[in-house]
């Protein structure tokens, strides 16, 4: 069932029509949205299999807080939701942790627990609602295991089954056996986090728990590489890690960040001049979306990297081989290589 178009709501009134259709489909909430210069954009949808709702929506950027304000004005029946993020990079709080969550990643909130969550640019996320009385999970319990989920063996075989149910949910939604799937649904969820919620603070959990960090941290880099204020500060405060961890973690997999973020800034910058899509952005425009300091700065950096000037490399590409960007490549192994060392200002 369609809860929301944004796409059919008068620019004026979309703020409150999300607004409305979060609050009527979850819980109270204070919302914050990004405005991207199309404005606001959102579509909601839901599904009923068995007693399980399935809430799938693809919006712009927003962030959702819940305080303890939020969670005193639960509904009657407070629901456990277990999401999935097919699209995008997302950001959660819980208990004063921070995690960038990706499509391998599943997300837990209670909600008699304050939390934040969102995104920036366009993504979407898939969350399946379970009665807090029916998974009869304590809300402690969710809280302590949803921080470690991925501790428990049993994470990957959740994951999975978690994605099949959104391969069609419309026809689960009227398939006979949906109330037994909803049912085994539940058992599922309610093993993994009675695992993760019990797995003792091992050295094993901890690098259970790290063995993607430097993936998310480096996927965070690459979506924020126009940011021109993307110092090693933020970068550790996104991922609650000091810099010195974050300068060590890089360390340990032979990446200076400085010069890591350089090249990808030069491989982006690269692939943009190298597409027609772009072609109505000027060098410089380019330069800025790709999170340099100024246009002359990026110059002298593209001819050092590619031995072209970004007006040359462009020219080069309307007459030579490069008809398109397909063979590009798009990530710090195809771009120029550097050694160690610090910048002297991205």
């Amino acid at each position: 069932m369609l809860l929301l178009d944004l796409g059919t709501v008068a620019p004026r009134e979309r703020v409150e029509a999300f607004r409305h259709a979060l609050t009527d489909s979850m819980v109270p909430n204070e919302i914050v949205h990004e405005e991207p210069p199309t404005g606001i954009h959102a579509r909601m949808e839901l599904w009923q299999v068995g007693d399980l709702n399935l809430f799938a929506t693809r919006n712009s950027g927003f962030e959702v807080r819940r305080n303890e304000r939020h969670v005193r004005h639960h509904r009657s029946r407070p629901v456990v939701s277990v999401s999935l993020q097919p699209a995008g990079l997302h950001r959660a709080e819980v208990a004063g942790r921070r995690s960038l969550l990706g499509p391998d990643d599943i997300c837990v909130f209670h909600e008699l627990s304050p939390r934040t969550y969102g995104w920036s640019g366009d993504a979407a996320s898939q969350s399946v609602m379970f009665d807090m009385n029916r998974l009869d999970v304590p809300v402690d319990l969710v809280v302590r295991a949803s921080l470690q989920l991925r501790a428990s063996p049993m994470y990957g075989l959740v994951l999975q089954h978690l994605r099949g149910l959104w391969r069609d949910p419309g026809a689960l939604e009227a398939d006979p056996g949906a109330p037994a799937l909803a049912s085994a649904t539940t058992d599922l969820v309610r093993a993994l986090l009675l695992s993760a919620a019990h797995v003792e603070e091992t050295d094993t959990v901890r690098s259970a728990m790290d063995d993607t960090l430097l993936t998310r941290i480096t996927g965070y880099a690459r979506r924020h590489l126009a940011d021109r204020d993307l110092t090693p500060g933020r970068i550790a405060a996104e991922h609650a890690i000091s810099v010195r961890r974050l300068y060590l973690l890089l360390s340990e997999a032979g990446i200076s960040l400085e010069q890591w973020l350089i090249a990808e800034r030069l491989t982006k910058a690269q692939q943009m001049l190298a597409s027609p899509r772009y072609d109505r952005l000027t060098v410089a425009a380019v330069s800025a979306r790709c999170g340099f300091s100024s246009p002359s700065h990026f110059s002298r950096r593209f001819q050092a990297a590619f031995g072209q000037s970004p007006s040359d490399w462009r020219r080069y590409r309307d007459s030579g081989p490069l008809g398109d960007d397909s063979g590009l490549g798009g990530g710090a192994t195809d771009g120029p290589v550097f050694r160690a060392g610090r910048s002297d200002g991205v």
